[in-house]
């Protein structure tokens, strides 16, 4: 009701307003009831982190931004069990991320999940229960080129970014290394893609849920599904800020080199894949999975005919597609 348009800062400052309202019951709630201050935590969490959504392109979203991880961070240590926050050093900065472990299961198999191009790392982190339901850990990392990614920019090399994470995960005794799975979502699926090759020896499996390959990559392509109906607005900004470009030519440019299949990467062998993605999605071209299909080791997959970004239908919404297609698989990889 308080916005009028979609200009950003009325946006940031109508979701912030009621965002900063949930703050303060939670603040009143911490010392008394530690759950329902989680719970108003979370709330607040969600509501400035629309406010910051879909790139934090205004003061109005950068200070939305701030006030989503503080009370991400709130929500988190107040949880049991608690989602910790790990900071690995990387090039002289750091990678942030979050671990959430099963209480009682040492070690821990383990999803690597990875932020798509609008997500970011606390929307992974924020929905565990799932995993620790099924004795599963959470790791959960920002998309190069978002969130508190230590590279501002996405690089075609930014998988040493996660590569350095496993290195980390490695170490920790509570968690089993031998059984890493990753999950990429819509973006973050290319990561995914490139991973199940460069990481093949240290990973169970890659689910590549959405994700470019290569045709996203062209410009013919990519210019195009600006239009699409299924993202609300700043489309174009999203995507030129994750890759540090300033308008269309320069995004097809810095995106172009990005393709696996021109860096002669899909016939190369790969940990088992799961690839998951809708028909009709006006994001992610469908041709990108069906390459994938083409090239390489045999891989499994998972396509909604009448479905669009990450297969999502009205028959098949977000939840039913993890709870019937993705985890089955995932357990089925970490169990074996």
């Amino acid at each position: 009701a308080r916005i009028g348009s979609l200009g950003r800062d009325e946006w940031a400052a109508a979701f912030t307003a009621v965002g900063e309202g949930h703050w303060s019951r939670a603040r009143s709630l911490e010392q008394g009831d530690r759950a329902a201050a989680a719970k108003a935590y979370w709330q607040a969490w969600r509501v400035f982190h629309f406010a910051r959504w879909p790139t934090e392109n205004s003061p109005a979203k950068q200070k939305a931004k701030s006030r989503a991880l503080d009370s991400f961070r709130k929500h988190a240590e107040l949880l049991d069990p608690p989602v910790e926050t790990v900071r690995i050093p990387f090039e002289g900065m750091e990678i942030v991320a979050y671990l959430r472990l099963p209480a009682k299961i040492r070690p821990a198999p383990l999803v690597f999940g990875i932020a798509g191009l609008d997500s970011r790392k606390e929307d992974l982190a924020a929905h565990t229960d799932a995993y620790l339901k099924n004795g599963l850990a959470l790791f959960a990392v920002d998309l190069p080129g978002t969130g508190e990614s230590p590279h501002a920019a996405g690089e075609v090399a930014s998988d040493r970014i996660f590569s350095a994470a496993l290195d980390y995960l490695a170490k920790r005794p509570e968690i089993d290394a031998t059984r890493i799975v990753v999950q990429g979502r819509s973006w973050s699926g290319y990561w995914a893609a490139k991973l199940a090759v460069t990481e093949r020896e240290r990973l169970r499996g890659s689910v590549m849920h959405g994700g470019p390959i290569h045709h996203y990559f062209l410009r013919q392509w990519l210019e195009p599904s600006l239009a699409t109906g299924e993202y609300l607005y700043d489309y174009l900004e999203a995507k030129c800020a994750m890759h540090g470009a300033s308008g269309l030519d320069e995004l097809v440019a810095r995106a172009r080199p990005f393709s696996l299949l021109d860096q002669g990467l899909l016939d190369r062998p790969s940990a088992p894949m799961l690839l998951v993605n809708g028909a009709r999605d006006s994001q992610i071209p469908i041709a990108d999975l069906y390459l994938l299909l083409e090239h390489g080791d045999a891989k499994d997959a998972w396509v909604n005919p009448r479905g669009g970004h990450m297969g999502r239908s009205p028959e098949w919404p977000a939840s039913p597609i993890a709870e019937n297609v993705l985890m089955p698989w995932i357990e089925r990889r970490l169990r074996e």
